[in-house]
């Protein structure tokens, strides 16, 4: 009876032993399509595991804004997570080529890019920090909100502070079309168009509704002049945590979260444009690409010599 005892307990360390645990953490709130994707992965990959592989998401920048999320990706402090391409282009440029201006003409385009080989090879630049990038998550196609009017000509802009997620992509950009690129944290944007400390917001549906700011702005032009991808990644030391069974098991699961959640993206971008409809004015601005040209132009002097941008521009316009 002893020995059986033995027995059952080296057994059960064995099947102790197996078993992982991470932290995921995310800089969007528990509305955001990235945490749900964050959160339906956790739940999956812990059920279709045995509970092996346990993941514990902390979103709304619980763990810190996404450069200190990948700092610590970075150094191993945290094992998971889920940050915007923007953010990821400190770490790695060839992530600037996703904010290739008009490249997409919808969510569903830039979905299908990331299937793409560049888009997987951009991944790839991550290796050298410690991190693998695991996959794409999108958020809405960008917009322009503004206070006064809506935005359908340079002149619109000229001289309009428009708050920007602070990256040299979208900077540049801006800056080109002649407005005053304003870093403002998303937290204080609603205030800060109130107030008339902002004139406009580069912005996505999901952040503009989940921030109510259609109510301080109602002029909504609709150019979908940009994507906004977040980067799923894991450290490299956490991957190799897993056994090979428990990296099919999760990379099964992160597919089948990827495809649920480029499913709800599409949904959710038709749902909140029709809903913004009837309560702001909402322009089309179809000829979106040659009112731009050139801040178009500028993105593309100053951002061509990253091999990747020029690869993955050549490769979605074929």
């Amino acid at each position: 009876m002893v020995a059986a005892g033995a027995s059952l307990s080296l057994a059960a360390s064995a099947a102790s032993a197996q078993s992982v645990e991470y932290r995921l953490g995310t800089g969007t709130p528990p509305s955001h399509v990235w945490t749900k994707a964050a959160e339906r992965l956790a739940e999956q990959v812990g059920e279709k595991s045995g509970g092996e592989i346990k993941i514990s998401v902390f979103p709304a920048a619980q763990l810190g804004p996404e450069s200190d999320l990948l700092q610590q990706m970075q150094v191993g402090v945290l094992d998971m997570s889920i940050v915007s391409a923007a953010a990821a282009s400190a770490r790695g440029p060839a992530f600037l080529a996703w904010f290739s201006p008009f490249a997409f003409a919808d969510v569903e385009e830039a979905i299908a890019a990331s299937k793409g080989e560049t888009a997987q090879e951009i991944l790839e630049t991550l290796k050298p920090q410690g991190i693998r990038g695991l996959g794409y998550v999108f958020a809405g196609m960008r917009h322009i909100l503004t206070t006064n009017k809506a935005a359908t000509t340079l002149d619109d802009l000229a001289q309009k502070k428009i708050r920007i997620t602070p990256f040299p992509g979208m900077q540049v950009w801006w800056a080109a079309a002649g407005a005053v690129p304003t870093p403002v944290q998303l937290a204080d944007v609603y205030q800060s168009l109130d107030s008339g400390l902002l004139d406009g917001v580069d912005i996505d549906l999901d952040a503009l509704v989940g921030q109510s700011l259609q109510q301080v702005a109602k002029h909504l032009t609709v150019s979908n002049h940009m994507a906004f991808p977040g980067v799923v990644m894991i450290n490299e030391n956490s991957w190799g945590k897993m056994s090979a069974e428990q990296q099919e098991i999760f990379d099964t699961v992160l597919d089948e979260t990827l495809s649920w959640a480029s499913d709800l993206q599409i949904e959710t971008e038709q749902r909140l444009l029709s809903q913004l409809e009837g309560e702001i004015e909402v322009v089309r601005l179809e000829d979106a690409k040659s009112v731009f040209s050139t801040a178009n132009k500028a993105f593309d002097d100053a951002f061509e010599k990253i091999p990747e941008v020029a690869k993955f521009q050549s490769e979605i316009a074929q």
